[in-house]
């Protein structure tokens, strides 16, 4: 792979719409766009609130290849905790909270990392997962955290996501991909997030998503679901709770 350049949304502010315009999560399925708690990190109060946590891979036109997003909360606040159960959705509303408040915050935390699909295949994840530690610790911090979630374990919906992390190769590294590329960059599996992304919506919305027809109540085995979801049709509603898992990457102090 050539040299890539890599640069933060806040000194090329001009990128935001093609940085933002690359598909992420597209393997998830349309029912992760029912994630509300994505509403408080969504691309134009990311460009104007955490442009300085947003790198880039730029390709040799110069156009963004890839996208890492993350950001700052103050996960040692009373009531808090560095890795809440709640995961992907509660680091969102914390951030939000604090950019209101004004809170000083102490940990960054890594939301997604996105690769334009012609892209693909060059280790391009690797290398935004090094930007964004990087760029974190530029920015003064001492840890990032991430509440990852592993696309591989939509092929085992059923399985414990703290047996799935435990599965590992010869070499002892996990066998999930993403996992992998975490812990080779300098991540530490902590544990899992049970609650980390929730999706509810009506049986109608649900259909539209998946093209499935939603007609039984209990677990629904959705395509890229990394959980079933549950449904009933005396309510006429369905809920998606998504795992994920922790993962800490402790950096070194800015010299």
């Amino acid at each position: 792979m050539r040299t890539v350049e890599t640069v933060t949304l806040a000194a090329r502010p001009d990128l935001a719409d093609d940085a933002f315009g690359i598909p992420y999560g597209a393997e998830a399925g349309a029912f992760m766009q029912g994630d509300l708690a994505a509403l408080l990190t969504r691309a134009d109060r990311l460009a104007r609130r955490w442009s300085q946590y947003v790198v880039l891979a730029l390709d040799e036109a110069g156009a963004p290849a890839a996208r890492g997003v993350s950001v700052p909360f103050a996960a040692q606040a009373p009531g808090r905790e560095l890795f809440p159960a709640g995961g992907w959705d509660q680091v969102a509303v914390w951030a939000a909270e604090d950019a209101l408040d004004g809170a000083t915050a102490d940990t960054v935390c890594a939301l997604e990392i996105a690769v334009h699909p012609g892209h693909r295949n060059r280790g391009l994840s690797g290398l935004m997962l090094d930007a964004l530690r990087e760029n974190t610790r530029r920015l003064g911090y001492r840890r990032l955290v991430a509440p990852v979630r592993p696309p591989a374990r939509a092929s085992q919906p059923l399985t414990p996501m703290e047996d799935y992390i435990k599965q590992a190769r010869d070499d002892g590294l996990p066998r999930d991909y993403w996992l992998r590329v975490h812990v080779r960059h300098g991540g530490q599996i902590i544990g899992t997030a049970p609650c980390s992304a929730t999706v509810q919506a009506p049986l109608p919305q649900w259909r539209e998503w998946t093209g499935l027809p939603f007609d039984t109540s209990g677990e629904v085995l959705v395509p890229g679901a990394l959980a079933p979801v549950w449904a009933s049709t005396r309510m006429n509603i369905a809920v998606y709770v998504e795992p994920n898992v922790w993962v800490l990457h402790t950096l070194p102090a800015q010299e």
